[in-house]
């Protein structure tokens, strides 16, 4: 399925339905009083969470959503029928914005949740409404309503505990797919990992968390070099980072403090996350390979996905870490807009 992680929609919700003009009309009651009944309301848009969904893709392919409008009132003080609501699914972690003014409406990030984004214009009063002791025939009715109407931006941040940072070809493919599920595509260049991926990764009985793969991030990637920057939005709600460096690097260091300097680029906000240092492709390392130190109170681990080198101790270390820490309820502040 192709990954698709931001759509724009028009949404309109319905209008009500009219008031009626009518007189009540029986034999034997030749000057019947006004019996105009109401019109109903016109049907709501709303927006639910599905967890089924990972992608935005559907909304490329339609466009507008429209919800019925409320049927008008009749004689004998019948009121129209409500115009029928509409729900738009949309996946966990969409933010909700008003294309015209770019205010956030919505942060969408628990399961089936719920939210009226467009209401339905109230139905328009019937004429029976209007009769007063020296007015007894009113001849007008109140219009319905109109429903609101905007368009709407849509932004998919995909929901997950941890977070991969690293550069093309630093292992993060392999090593998702060894400990989750996950089967992305593998293959010895750069950009491979074209979307992003997301691994259920098991830990003990009974116990899981969810890691995400992003493209690989590349020096200048803030200025828009390369694949990763468009999705670094997807590790913005992660509890934890880790960050990628092949144990075959020329510069161990360099290369990391690269990447931190990086994600500070895109989002400062990133760089509060905790995160842990990880050293891949040890299989590959040279015997007299040193690990350097990286920077204070973050822990340093080597791991070889082929062999399954320092695999269980990577997981025990980002369980306690996403175990002891809450996903924040707020997303970051986006200096990117």
């Amino acid at each position: 399925m192709k990954f698709v992680d931001s759509a724009t929609i028009f949404v309109q919700a319905g209008d009500g339905g009219k008031g009626c003009v009518s007189f009540r009309r029986e034999k034997f009651v030749p000057k019947g009083g006004p019996d105009g009944g109401d019109g109903g309301r016109g049907g709501h848009v709303w927006l639910r969470t599905n967890r089924q969904l990972t992608t935005l893709l559907d909304f490329k392919y339609k466009k507008k959503y429209l919800a019925d409008r409320g049927v008008h009132g009749k004689g004998a003080r019948k009121t129209g029928r409500d115009g029928a609501d509409i729900v738009v699914d949309v996946p966990c972690g969409t933010i909700i914005r008003n294309a015209e003014t770019g205010e956030v409406l919505a942060d969408l990030t628990g399961e089936d949740q719920e939210i009226m984004i467009a209401r339905g214009g109230k139905g328009g009063r019937g004429n029976q409404h209007f009769a007063t002791p020296t007015h007894q025939a009113p001849r007008h009715a109140e219009p319905g309503q109109k429903g609101d109407e905007l368009t709407l931006e849509m932004e998919l941040k995909l929901m997950a505990d941890v977070g991969l940072v690293g550069f093309p070809n630093a292992g993060k493919s392999t090593l998702i797919s060894v400990i989750s599920a996950a089967k992305p595509k593998i293959a010895d260049y750069p950009f491979t990992t074209l979307v992003p991926n997301l691994g259920i990764v098991r830990y003990e009985e009974y116990k899981s968390f969810v890691m995400a793969d992003i493209p690989g991030i590349i020096e200048g990637a803030a200025e828009g070099k390369g694949l990763g920057l468009q999705f670094l939005r997807h590790i913005e709600r992660t509890k934890i980072l880790a960050v990628l460096v092949s144990a075959d690097s020329a510069d161990i260091a360099a290369e990391y403090r690269m990447l931190l300097g990086e994600l500070g680029k895109f989002n400062e906000g990133l760089l509060q996350k905790p995160r842990i240092a990880v050293i891949t492709k040890m299989d590959i390392a040279d015997e007299a390979l040193e690990i350097p130190f990286l920077e204070e109170g973050v822990k340093v681990m080597a791991i070889s996905s082929v062999s399954g080198e320092g695999l269980k101790e990577l997981k025990d270390e980002l369980w306690k870490e996403v175990s002891g820490r809450t996903r924040a309820e707020e997303p970051l502040d986006e200096v990117n807009g």
